[in-house]
């Protein structure tokens, strides 16, 4: 264990492996990011209910380990390059993040003590039992204080970049629940895919990355009801995977 992550259950050889990069909204006592502390339930601090979801999925055995980021992404945002500006955000939708407008020893020190342990742990997991599909696990805000007129109705969201194996099983498996599914919404994977691009792509690993709305994953019950869905889901997915 560390502080740059967490992990529940056991990675196997030919299983599901979830990563949630923005499970959790730990800030360090030693880090001040200059911000009101009541943004840290807000959904620039963390993927709401993704970590409860993600320990659901492995507590039924539907995957078989989840890897959890163990810091909030306005401390590092492990879902980008290492050298995008973004990685240290100075604003997030319309929040500024002044603790976070570093000198280049302080920025690097951050990226040493977070971002490489997370993703060092994430490729040595992969490295010592490759799975055979990777799910990324996200949520997403109904509505964007910065841009509130711009409408997010989707109830679930399946991103991808280069490698869509998984894509057309996965949306097919989610519209058979009931749910609007956008089909690279409310955001491109084609443009924010860093994790699976490094760790996926790269190692030419099946994956697929799922955005929940987090209004529907705000609460144990609705918890419990979005884990069972993405339980059906990685069931219809792997058996495609399989054909």
């Amino acid at each position: 264990m560390s502080e740059a992550w967490r992990q529940i259950g056991e990675a196997r050889a030919g299983g599901i492996l979830l990563i949630a990069d923005h499970a959790s909204n730990v800030v360090p006592e030693d880090i001040d990011l200059g911000i009101d502390q009541a943004l840290l339930s807000n959904h620039v601090a963390i993927d709401i209910g993704v970590a409860e979801v993600a320990a659901l999925l492995v507590g039924s055995g539907a995957v078989d380990a989840a890897i959890l980021g163990g810091v909030s992404r306005l401390v590092v945002d492990c879902n980008r390059e290492e050298d995008a500006p973004g990685v240290l955000p100075i604003a997030s939708d319309g929040h500024a993040v002044p603790g976070n407008a570093l000198e280049d020893d302080a920025r690097e020190a951050r990226l040493a003590r977070f971002f490489r342990p997370y993703h060092d742990h994430i490729a040595a997991t992969i490295a010592a039992a490759r799975p055979a599909m990777i799910l990324s696990l996200h949520s997403f805000t109904p509505s964007l204080a910065a841009h509130p007129d711009q409408a997010r109705p989707w109830h679930v969201g399946v991103l991808y970049n280069e490698d869509d194996r998984l894509a057309t099983a996965a949306i097919a498996a989610l519209e058979a629940e009931g749910l609007h599914v956008g089909d690279q919404q409310p955001y491109s994977g084609k443009l924010l895919n860093a994790t699976m691009n490094r760790h996926a792509e790269a190692n030419l690993i099946p994956y697929v990355g799922i955005e929940m709305r987090q209004d529907l994953v705000g609460d144990t019950a609705g918890q419990q009801v979005f884990a069972a869905r993405l339980s059906r889901m990685c069931s219809k997915v792997a058996l495609n995977l399989a054909r």
